[in-house]
C-alpha cells in the first residue's frame, strides 16, 4: 500500500491535502479510513451504474418574492468596507499575523466565504466590491456599450486564477502586507477598468473570484434564483443546482482544471515526498526563494496532469462504453470535488487564523485598541496537540473528502443518463477512487513546510 501511494503521488492532478500536525495524525489508524473510503466510493459507483437508479435530487420552493434590495446597495457597502480594510492594511503592522488586510483576505475571503457559500448559497453576489463602482462609473460617464470581452468566455478568469495560484503557492511572500497591498491594488484596478469598458455583468465570467464563488456555491443545499425582479429561494440535495446548470464550455472546464490542479500541487508541495523529489531536506528547508523555479514547474505540471487525466478518463469511458457523451456535463460533477477539497485543505487554517483575524478586528493598528470591546486577546493553538480534538478535525476533513467524491459519483451518473453502459463508468470510478486515496493519504503524511 505504501509503495502504491508513493507511486501515485507522482500524479499531482489527483492529489489533495490539508496541513495537519503529523505528530498527532500519524498516530491515527488512517489506513483504515483510506481503505474504507476507497471501498465506499467504488461500491457506490458500481451499484449506481448497475442499477441505473439514483436519487431524484429535486428542489423545494421555500419563498418567491420581489427583489427588496437592489444589488448595488450591498455591493456598494462591500466596496466601502474594502476601502477601509485596504487603508488599515497600509497603515497597520507589517506582521501578516496582525495585519487586518492580510487576515481578512486569506482567512475571510479565501477560506471562510467559500465554506459559507457551500452552505447557504453564493454570498459573493452581494459582496462583490467591483459591481457597484462599475455601475456608478459607467452611469457617470454615460457608457452603455462594451468592447466584446464576452467572446473570450471564461479564459480571463482562468488566467486570473492561474496567476493567483502562482502568487499563493510559489511566490516569495504572498502574506506579506506590503506585497499583498500592491497586488490587490493592481488587480482591482485592472478588473475595474475592464468592467467599466464592458459592463458589470462581465464579472460573472471574467473575474476569477466571482467565477470561483459561483461554482463552489452550486454545492449548497440552499440557493436563490433571480429572474425578472423576483427572487426564488429553494432547498434541495447538495449538488441539486449542478443538475440544473448548462453543460460547461471549454473555458469553464479549464477553470475547474486550474482550481483542481492548484489545490493538488499546493498539498503535494508541502510533503516530504515532494521535498525529497526536488532535493530539499524537509528538516532544513532553505526557503521559498530556493524552490520558486521548480515549484513553478510543478504547478504547471499539476495543471497539465490534471487535464490529461480527465481527458484520458473521458476518452476511455467513451471507448469502453461504446457510446459518445459530452465532456461538458461530466465536468460539472467535479465542482463537488473542488468544493470538498477546499474545505479539507483549509479547515485547520480557518480554526487557527480566525483567532488572529478576530484579534486584528479588535485592534486593527496593533496599538492596544479594543474596538470590539474585547479584553487583551490571546491566540491559542494548543488544540493542535490534543489527540481528541485532532481526531475530530481529521474526521471532519475525512467526511469532506469522502462526501465530495460520493456526491461527484452520484452527479456523474445522473449527468450522463441512465442509458449509459456500466462499463463506460469504470475509468471515472477508478479516477474517483484514486483521488480519494491520495487525498486522504496526503492528509496523514508528514509535511515539511
Amino acid at each position: 500500500m505504501r509503495a502504491l501511494a508513493g507511486v501515485l503521488t507522482l500524479l499531482p492532478g489527483a492529489a489533495f491535502a490539508c496541513a495537519l500536525p503529523p505528530s498527532v495524525i500519524l498516530t491515527l489508524p488512517t489506513g483504515h479510513y483510506i481503505t474504507g473510503a476507497a471501498l465506499t466510493v467504488a461500491l457506490t459507483a458500481m451499484m449506481g451504474a448497475a442499477s441505473a437508479r439514483m436519487p431524484d435530487m429535486g428542489a423545494v420552493l421555500l419563498a418567491d418574492r420581489s427583489e427588496r434590495i437592489p444589488r448595488i446597495v450591498p455591493t456598494y457597502s462591500s466596496f466601502m468596507a474594502f476601502l477601509v480594510i485596504f487603508v488599515l492594511g497600509i497603515l497597520g503592522p507589517n506582521d501578516p499575523m496582525h495585519n487586518l488586510l492580510t487576515l481578512v483576505f486569506w482567512t475571510g475571503v479565501w477560506i471562510a466565504l467559500p465554506l459559507a457559500s457551500m452552505l447557504v448559497g453564493n454570498l459573493w453576489w452581494g459582496l462583490n466590491p467591483w459591481y457597484a463602482p462599475i455601475r456608478i462609473v459607467r452611469a457617470l460617464i454615460g457608457r452603455s456599450g462594451g468592447i466584446g470581452l464576452p467572446r473570450f468566455g471564461h479564459w480571463p478568469a482562468v488566467l486570473g486564477l492561474a496567476g493567483f495560484s502562482w502568487f499563493q503557492i510559489v511566490s516569495m511572500s504572498p502574506s506579506e502586507p506590503e506585497t499583498l497591498v500592491q497586488v490587490m491594488a493592481v488587480y482591482y484596478a485592472i478588473i475595474l477598468t475592464l468592467g467599466v469598458l464592458e459592463g458589470e455583468d462581465w464579472l460573472e465570467q471574467g473575474e476569477f473570484l466571482t467565477v470561483f464563488f459561483a461554482m463552489v456555491a452550486r454545492i449548497s443545499p440552499l440557493w436563490r434564483e433571480r429572474t425578472g425582479g423576483r427572487v426564488k429561494t429553494l432547498i434541495g440535495w447538495p449538488g441539486a443546482q449542478v443538475l440544473r446548470m448548462h453543460a460547461f464550455g471549454l473555458s469553464e472546464m479549464a477553470f475547474v482544471v486550474a482550481a483542481l490542479g492548484a489545490l493538488s500541487f499546493e498539498g503535494l508541495s508541502e510533503t516530504f515526498f515532494w521535498l525529497w523529489l526536488i532535493g530539499e531536506n524537509p528538516l532544513e528547508f532553505t526557503g521559498r526563494s530556493a524552490v520558486m523555479g521548480v515549484n513553478t514547474l510543478g504547478l504547471v505540471l499539476g495543471w497539465g496532469l490534471t487535464a490529461l487525466s480527465l481527458w484520458a478518463v473521458l476518452a476511455l469511458g467513451r471507448y469502453w462504453g461504446g457510446q459518445q457523451f459530452a465532456a461538458g456535463p461530466v465536468m460539472l460533477s467535479f465542482l463537488a470535488i473542488a468544493a470538498g477539497y477546499h474545505v479539507a485543505h483549509f479547515f485547520v487554517t480557518l480554526l487557527t487564523s480566525a483567532q488572529y483575524t478576530l484579534a486584528a478586528l479588535n485592534d486593527p493598528l496593533f496599538r492596544g485598541d479594543a474596538l470590539l470591546g474585547m479584553p487583551p486577546f490571546y491566540v491559542s493553538l494548543g488544540f493542535l496537540s490534543n489527540p481528541l480534538i485532532m481526531s475530530l478535525i481529521y474526521a471532519v476533513q475525512f467526511a469532506a473528502i469522502l462526501g465530495a467524491h460520493l456526491l461527484a459519483v452520484v452527479l456523474v451518473l445522473k449527468l450522463v443518463g441512465p442509458h449509459t453502459r456500466a462499463l463506460a463508468h469504470l475509468p471515472m470510478t477508478i479516477l474517483m477512487v484514486g483521488y480519494t486515496v491520495l487525498g486522504l493519504w496526503l492528509l496523514s503524511t508528514a509535511r515539511g513546510v
